[in-house]
């Protein structure tokens, strides 16, 4: 990965994006695309749509969601302690004690997640399981009179963390899920500038698929694609406590994972297959008996229906402080994507 490269994906992935809140991403993100495509556009649900060939056929939708999970200011005390609620699904034994930044009007603002201490529990207390209920926000206000100078009901708030490196290729942060999806987006546009490709790619960065997946649903409806891949991640197994049996065999460094299911088009699953193999793209064989938990969801039904894919990354430790990836897998990604753009015509029948 060239340093340009991973300056950008640290840039979009240290920008603040919860579900609804991910306009700064969006923006960094727009601007970005707009180097390497014919056209950028924004929505009213804030997805951003870079088109690439525009005239071209058929119409191809790649989608990687920009938002990030996160909380919201619900509640503030009389002693200015904040209470909240999850934006998106949060395993809340891994939150307690985390630093966070409350995004308010006049710019964010840290805070700690406190608890009790272990040692002031009550035995049947550290047996409990912790819930997000039990747990609130100091910012180091004295009063709501004082934390109401700073923040407000309503407003966003995100981990306090940064993109860091744990080894030469191998990284950490708490929202690779899904802006580095959005990422290899763009290195994949950057893998096709210059390149005749027969079909028109609308590259989609969508918003709010940690809650609702209102993104894809509305700029499926508005793209009105013949196939879209949904570029998410999904779950490395190479770690002690993953039962492969359930899930299957899936490591950092050894590619991008594609998806075989029911909500899987098998012609297109068949062609990204085969692109992967005669390219030598390394990759990975997904079994989905179920619904991705993807942005393929809203895409698959959007209008008449549209031949879906799922290609993921694999992540370790997903929706926690603290998730890992390697840099390959990403590189990879957009390699197989790239190839797998370059090799449709419009001639191509995709009923299956």
């Amino acid at each position: 990965m060239s340093k340009k490269s991973l300056d950008f994906l640290k840039q979009l992935i240290n920008t603040p994006s919860p579900a609804g809140f991910e306009q700064p991403a969006a923006a960094l993100w727009r601007k970005e695309a707009a180097q390497y495509v014919d056209k950028v556009n924004a929505d009213i649900l804030g997805n951003s749509i870079a088109i690439l060939n525009p005239k071209g056929s058929p119409r191809i939708m790649l989608a990687a969601h920009v938002d990030e999970i996160g909380f919201m200011v619900q509640y503030i005390t009389d002693e200015g302690y904040l209470y909240f609620g999850p934006i998106g699904g949060h395993d809340a034994t891994v939150v307690v004690g985390q630093r966070v930044w409350i995004h308010g009007e006049k710019g964010p603002v840290l805070g700690v997640l406190g608890r009790k201490a272990i040692h002031l529990m009550k035995q049947e207390e550290r047996g409990k399981n912790v819930e997000l209920d039990d747990l609130w926000i100091d910012i180091g206000a004295a009063s709501k009179e004082e934390a109401l100078k700073r923040v407000n009901v309503g407003d966003p708030i995100t981990y306090a963390s940064t993109m860091e490196a744990l080894s030469e290729k191998v990284y950490t942060s708490h929202a690779f899920d899904d802006k580095m999806g959005a990422y290899v987006l763009i290195e994949t546009m950057k893998l096709l500038k210059g390149k005749k490709i027969k079909p028109c790619v609308c590259f989609v960065a969508t918003t709010q698929e940690e809650t609702t997946y209102a993104g894809s649903r509305s700029s499926s409806f508005g793209v009105d694609a013949t196939v879209g891949i949904a570029v998410d991640v999904s779950h490395a197994t190479d770690n002690p406590a993953s039962d492969k049996k359930k899930k299957g065999d899936f490591k950092l460094g050894d590619g991008p994972m594609i998806a075989i299911g029911a909500q899987i088009n098998p012609k297109v699953q068949k062609l990204l297959f085969s692109v992967a193999k005669n390219k030598k793209i390394p990759h990975q064989r997904e079994a989905s008996p179920w619904h991705s938990g993807t942005d393929a969801i809203a895409m698959q039904v959007a209008r008449a229906g549209m031949a879906t894919a799922v290609v993921s990354v694999p992540l370790r430790y997903m929706h926690t402080p603290n998730e890992v990836l390697h840099v390959d897998d990403l590189e990879n990604t957009a390699k197989l994507l790239a190839a797998f753009l370059e090799a449709v015509t419009p001639e191509m029948d995709w009923i299956p």
